[in-house]
């Protein structure tokens, strides 16, 4: 399965540089603003967020936590060009953050930190069916174990 990565950030040449590198491992899909960043929520199934902290009307952190509560699965990072403590403090307790990643980019250590992104985010997905599906088969049990008492 290709994974499917969204890319936020106001600057449009690190949206095409992000682009170019990673097109030809994952689906990338790439918005200049929180806003263009919902809508695309909206639309794709995204597996991994990647968010620029530092944006005119929004910072990463806060797009974040605006959709953490109808987007909960999709595992975000966050890249700045800015060490800024109160930032990743704030990015870990309300937005979530898997990663916190400066600018610029190493092309290979953000590459092994996506595919980290798309384990979790595969392994939690199957964690959620399994129990599902043992959530379903208690249920059975419960009535079968019903069925036995009363014979």
């Amino acid at each position: 399965m290709s994974a499917n990565i969204l890319y936020v950030d106001d600057e449009p040449h690190n949206l095409s540089a992000f682009s170019a590198s990673y097109r030809r491992l994952y689906k990338i899909f790439t918005a200049e603003s929180a806003e263009e960043g919902r809508k695309i929520l909206d639309a794709e199934e995204i597996h991994v967020i990647i968010t620029d902290q530092r944006m005119p009307k929004t910072t990463g952190v806060e797009f974040l936590a605006s959709i953490l509560e109808v987007y909960p699965d999709p595992i975000r990072m966050i890249l700045t060009g800015y060490t800024d403590i109160d930032a990743v403090i704030a990015a870990i307790n309300k937005g979530q953050v898997y990663r916190y990643i400066q600018k610029p980019w190493m092309e290979e250590d953000l590459r092994i930190n996506i595919d980290k992104a798309i384990e979790i985010y595969n392994l939690r997905k199957e964690n959620k069916e399994l129990t599902e599906k043992l959530l379903i088969v208690n249920k059975q049990l419960e009535f079968l174990a019903r069925q036995n008492l009363l014979s």
